[in-house]
């Protein structure tokens, strides 16, 4: 299977903000009481600068007139931390930049905010509020008005809540446009330094998994091995983690909340992740504890044949919907079809900042693959009542093919982790 590491993904220099807090036991842990024998894998690496966040501006900005929006209203979500590096809990209260062709982004602000707006918002944007018996739709209808925008190609971002949205177009007497796609398709194509974060987060998460494989026991709970695989995260320098599942329990793709500790010859589904730089992993790594039996062997084999015929078959121009369609018959040939019986999602998910996040590996999807999309490659098979297979690695198309991100590749059953 191709996959070769990229001058691109080579970057000299990453970083997280990797605080938070973690359970007394896992710092207990990870302050010396286990020596997990991992090391601290972001010392070094650096954060985003002011012109990343100004390139990004650039290229919404081009995109929007691409789609012939002239202005576009987001809020707080994802998004306004991408374009702005701004995090501003979500209330009744309207705030939010109206981006637009004509000049600088011009903030919309609850008036008793402003002091604390001032402190996030770049220095250069006008800042415009509302009192709180005002209307702040009217607010952005007069701000639309004075920057001379075409009042039919206004749009409201794709995390934007609908009684916002609803609101704007009752002030504005007419409906707005959809600007989900101006959005999502600047944060679908990852640069070098994106490429660079998740690559790391992605092998932090494998080895975490790693080392967590490393302390199995009979009779084991999910928690403890999930308390494993959290400190070495932590250890690692990120807060991270993966929610395992063990035997029968396993067949459910998203969990149950079923109980059932570990066994000899249960299968181990573990599915988790952490962040670097706000930047995802998500991986999957399905074992077995003990012997595999046929069966074990005959349903992992082809969820991991039909991931490699799906990496083998990216590369740009290639519809999403291809990919999947591509993993899929490797499955139902193999007698575990039709179409959802058995592989019972789609193929797999845009990632980036947002764990699952615009576009999709979907049958149908005609969106076509570019360089720099990132997306997880998971293909699975769900036997309720017996056990279920997934193996995930995340992926970036590149320029004649794709990445697998954070290498370690599945080899075999024994092997979920192969010599990398």
């Amino acid at each position: 299977m191709k996959n070769t590491r990229r001058d691109f993904l080579k970057i000299g220099g990453l970083s997280i903000a990797a605080s938070g807090l973690v359970s007394p036991f896992l710092t207990s842990c990870v302050n010396g009481e286990e020596d997990t024998g991992l090391v601290n894998e972001i010392e070094g690496v650096k954060p985003l600068s002011g012109s990343d966040y100004d390139k990004r501006l650039e290229k919404l900005l081009k995109s929007m007139r691409e789609y012939d929006i002239e202005a576009l209203f987001i809020e707080g979500s994802t998004n306004l931390k991408y374009f702005f590096e701004i995090s501003w809990w979500l209330s009744e209260r309207v705030f939010g930049p109206i981006i637009n062709i004509k000049q600088e982004p011009v903030w919309i602000c609850p008036d008793f905010e402003l002091e604390r707006a001032r402190e996030q918002v770049p220095d250069g944007h006008e800042i415009r509020t509302w009192a709180e018996h005002e209307s702040p739709y009217e607010l952005i209808r007069k701000t639309i008005v004075d920057l001379g925008i075409d009042s039919d190609k206004i749009a409201a971002g794709p995390s934007v809540r609908s009684f916002i949205s609803e609101g704007i177009q009752r002030s504005l007497r007419k409906d707005i446009l959809d600007g989900s796609l101006a959005v999502n398709m600047v944060r679908a194509v990852k640069t070098e330094k994106e490429l660079g974060y998740m690559d790391l987060a992605n092998r932090i998460t494998k080895k975490a998994y790693r080392y967590g494989f490393s302390k199995l026991e009979k009779g084991m709970t999910r928690e403890e091995l999930g308390g494993h695989i959290s400190i070495a995260h932590s250890k690692m320098g990120v807060n991270g983690g993966g929610g395992p599942y063990f035997g029968f329990t396993s067949a459910f793709p998203h969990g149950t909340k079923q109980r059932r500790d570990l066994h000899d010859g249960d299968i181990i589904l573990v599915d988790g992740g952490c962040s670097v730089e706000g930047f995802r992993s998500d991986v999957t790594r399905t074992i077995v504890y003990g012997e595999p039996d046929k069966r074990q062997r005959e349903v992992f084999n082809a969820v991991l044949k039909a991931q490699r015929a799906a990496h083998d078959a990216i590369r740009p121009g290639i519809a999403c919907g291809e990919i999947d369609r591509v993993a899929r018959k490797v499955i139902e040939d193999a007698g575990f079809g039709p179409g959802y019986k058995y592989f019972a999602h789609r193929l797999g998910h845009g990632i980036g900042m947002d764990v699952h996040e615009y576009p999709y590996l979907v049958k149908d999807n005609p969106l076509l693959l570019k360089e720099g999309m990132t997306f997880s490659n998971e293909p699975g098979i769900y036997i309720y009542g017996e056990f279920g297979v997934r193996i995930e690695d995340c992926f970036a198309v590149t320029g004649d093919g794709s990445h697998m991100l954070g290498g370690m590749l599945t080899a075999d059953i024994e092997n979920p982790f192969g010599n990398d």
